[in-house]
């Protein structure tokens, strides 16, 4: 097979974005006239839960049409009694712009309600915008203390930032055995973006014994999640024997799903490949990748590349 594409094999590292998804306390099905009569006298009562579910089904048009005001309306009144659930839900709706003029001061604030009364989610936003110094002043230290209590909880998209804090020494001492720990601790979570970065760490033998065949391992979980890199990573793997033995029916396969996401490279790889098979082999690969679906990346919003080194 000629010689593949790989200079730009390795993108550092990722960042997830702040997670933006409303907390959803209700069960996703349609709400019956009862339900609605029920929850919206609760609300009307003042029980604050019934308030931000009632704000939620008015998000998403549950048994009620659908009315963006409305929800910011019965949000805050919840949020105004202290419900965490719902800082981080009205939090949310500032940082988007839903039904709400956008407004990033006023997420921040409302995440940190959220996040002082130990809301996971809330805490990983609010480290999100210390990062980037959104809505609040850039602060390194508290962006990783945010991250930090949010990672103890579990939430993965925090224990893979806090990786990446290790990872890239932003707010901490470097240190690429947190780095590997921390990844590790979200890739067997599902998190596509530490899955990679564990592979990464494993391919280069940083906080963790060189071994092509786990940096393959790690890879290829990322990749069936949809993550580009890792799909174009693995396919230059199958091409060239590393950590797997070479197949170039498979390097093919990942090059023809990565190039359909735009990976530079991805491309001529492809075509590089594509020349070493029949036509019925490729006609069969070509099948599978038109079958093919991704695993659930637990990942709550796209990983986004913030040290861009090659």
């Amino acid at each position: 097979m000629a010689q593949l594409k790989s200079a730009s094999l390795w993108v550092k590292c990722f960042w997830l974005a702040a997670v933006l998804a409303l907390a959803l306390p209700l069960p996703v099905r349609a709400a019956t006239p009862t339900k609605i009569a029920a929850v919206r006298k609760a609300a009307e009562q003042g029980n604050a839960q019934a308030q931000v579910n009632l704000g939620l089904m008015y998000v998403r048009g549950d048994g009620v049409a659908k009315d963006a005001q409305q929800a910011v309306a019965w949000t805050r009144k919840a949020a105004g009694q202290g419900l965490a659930e719902a800082q981080f839900n009205l939090g949310s709706m500032y940082h988007s712009g839903e039904g709400v003029a956008k407004d990033a001061q006023q997420a921040a604030a409302w995440f940190r309600k959220a996040a002082n009364q130990g809301y996971a989610q809330a805490q990983f936003n609010l480290g999100v915008m210390h990062h980037k110094g959104e809505g609040v002043a850039k602060d390194a230290q508290q962006a990783v203390a945010w991250t930090r209590k949010a990672a103890d909880q579990g939430l993965a998209e925090a224990q893979h930032n806090l990786g990446a804090m290790y990872d890239e020494g932003v707010g901490v001492a470097k240190d690429a055995q947190q780095a590997v720990a921390w990844f590790r601790k979200a890739a067997n979570q599902g998190s596509a973006a530490a899955q990679y970065n564990l592979a990464r760490m494993y391919d280069e033998g940083e906080g963790v014994a060189k071994d092509a065949q786990q940096a393959a391992a790690w890879l290829r979980e990322a990749a069936e999640r949809g993550l580009a890199q890792a799909q174009f990573n693995l396919g230059v793997m199958y091409g060239e024997g590393a950590g797997v033995v070479m197949d170039v029916q498979q390097a093919y396969f990942w090059f023809l799903l990565s190039s359909a996401q735009g990976i530079p490279d991805a491309a001529q790889n492809r075509d590089l490949a594509a020349a070493d098979l029949t036509p019925e082999q490729r006609a069969a690969v070509q099948a599978k990748v038109r079958d093919w679906k991704p695993k659930m990346n637990l990942d709550a919003a796209p990983a986004i590349p913030v040290s861009p080194t090659p």
